[in-house]
């Protein structure tokens, strides 16, 4: 059983291709929505970080009863509750699989001087209760035809565009939950002994492959892999590279299942 976890703001429809690979790679998988995502924005601005947690946790204790190897993995924001997981459950975690983990904003789509002012005046304001971050083109997918189709989407203003596509609009105080997320994740790593591996694209468009490295230096795991994807940005499990991904994801997860030191 492999347990996908969508990212910030996004949608379980963001994990359903790489979910249809694993099912063809001969794995069962579950993919919730997260505690305030996929409605209105106010639903969204009343979520905490630990209420996202909490709909995984809640998920993963369920698949355990009765799966025997249960395997993570999160997109995003998604990698470090998937990490926090894995801290928290131990050797109950068979597997992690950290797709564009995000520790720091530093992508090359992502403005430092706007990014600085926006830290340092709205998120620690009473600002950030009006403000909202908004997300611009390429929406973290380099392939046109998906990014048209997510555009056209939002541009349609779609009743249902929040579950379809998620929010572009990201509110200030989801911001600053999802930076309390980021400082739980850190601190999580060295009890993170889980086997793992880190998916992340070279030219990511909002954090750059310093996330991987910085994590693969610090996880308490004995077993840490890498896999670099180019061609693609952020949201790899839509864009020109998920297949290749989701493949990379499923052997791992096998691999897992298979190994002496995880039997």
């Amino acid at each position: 059983m492999v347990l996908l976890v969508h990212g910030l703001t996004g949608t379980p429809a963001e994990m359903l291709h790489v979910a249809k690979r694993l099912l063809q790679q001969g794995f069962s998988v579950a993919c919730p929505q997260l505690a305030g995502h996929c409605g209105s924005v106010g639903d969204l601005k009343r979520s905490k970080w630990e209420d996202w947690y909490g709909t995984i946790e809640q998920t993963f204790e369920a698949l355990k009863r009765t799966h025997r190897r249960v395997f993570v993995s999160g997109l995003s924001m998604g990698a470090l509750i998937a990490v926090k997981l894995a801290a928290e459950k131990g050797s109950r975690v068979d597997g992690l699989g950290l797709l564009s983990l995000t520790l720091f904003y530093d992508g090359w789509n992502m403005p430092k001087v706007h990014q600085k002012i926006f830290w340092a005046v709205v998120l620690y304001s009473p600002l950030r209760h009006f403000m909202s971050w908004e997300e611009s083109h390429p929406y973290g997918i380099k392939c046109e035809k998906t990014r048209a189709q997510v555009q056209a989407i939002l541009e349609s203003r779609d009743s249902q565009a929040a579950e379809k596509v998620g929010i572009f609009s990201t509110p200030a105080v989801t911001i600053r939950e999802s930076l309390g997320l980021i400082k739980a994740a850190k601190q999580a790593f060295p009890r993170v002994h889980s086997p793992t591996l880190l998916v992340h694209a070279t030219e990511d468009d909002m954090a750059s492959v310093k996330n991987a490295h910085y994590a693969a230096a610090r996880l308490g795991s004995r077993r840490i892999e890498t896999y670099f994807v180019d061609d693609t940005y952020h949201v790899l499990t839509l864009d020109k590279r998920k297949n290749d991904v989701a493949r990379r994801l499923g052997e791992f997860f096998t691999h897992c299942a298979n190994s002496p030191e995880t039997a």
